[in-house]
């Protein structure tokens, strides 16, 4: 079983609790951060957080010689295959920098990282980590991505690789591109127009006929249901 598949099992068993689940690209939220679906129904989104949004969006954090080293981090990670693109092409380096605005926490231990890879590269091969070769660059990961191997003075690196693989892969899999390729048949945010046909055919049950005329339509999605004191549905 190859990287990606390993990822697609552990993301598709923990979107319920999740790994971070908190996709929110820049280039999801430039024009209008609180969007309007078709039907009307508004965004859902407070005042405080558009403005705090428009704030995170307007600052910048990775300079370009970390976004190159992420975009090559990301790919060894999360590579593109017959099925799917990479995560460098799913805006994954997007999502890692807003990520570093949203939770600063994530702050020191990325940028302490990225500087240990050019720090190590330098020791063992006397080149910056983008200078090197692609087998000189995986027998560098391969130190810090097992952490059960890793040797002991490569604990604060492990730490970093971990995090980095975790925001790979939660941003991979919240990107259309991922949930694309995951199969995801949920809910779309702010936006719901019932279980799928096929999801409902599949489990052998479907929607009783007397409801029918009831049932959410995409230009009502603003419409509030209303239901009797035996729960009935009226309107």
């Amino acid at each position: 079983m190859n990287r990606r598949e390993n990822l697609k099992l552990l993301f598709t068993g923990s979107l319920a609790t999740g790994l971070l689940l908190t996709n929110c690209s820049p280039e999801d939220k430039q024009a209008d951060l609180s969007p309007k679906i078709a039907g009307g129904t508004p965004g859902g989104r407070i005042e405080e957080e558009i403005q705090r949004d428009q704030r995170l969006l307007s600052e910048t954090f990775l300079t370009e010689e970390e976004r190159e080293k992420l975009n090559v981090l990301v790919d060894i990670i999360m590579p593109a295959d017959e099925e799917s693109g990479s995560a460098s092409e799913a805006g994954v380096v997007d999502f890692i920098e807003f990520m570093m605005k949203d939770a600063p926490s994530y702050q020191t231990p990325m940028r302490g990282g990225l500087m240990w890879l050019d720090s190590y590269s330098n020791d063992q091969y006397g080149k910056l980590f983008l200078d090197l070769s692609e087998n000189e660059r995986m027998e560098v990961i391969d130190k810090i991505a097992w952490p059960e191997k890793a040797a002991p003075e490569m604990r604060g690196a492990v730490s970093f690789f971990n995090i980095l693989r975790n925001l790979t892969a939660t941003g991979y899999f919240t990107s259309e591109m991922g949930y694309k390729y995951l199969g995801y048949k949920g809910n779309t945010p702010n936006a719901w127009d019932g279980v799928p046909k096929e999801v409902m055919e599949k489990h052998g049950v479907e929607l009783p006929e007397k409801y029918l005329s009831y049932y959410l339509k995409p230009e009502e999605r603003g419409t509030v249901a209303v239901w009797d004191d035996e729960g009935n549905l009226i309107g």
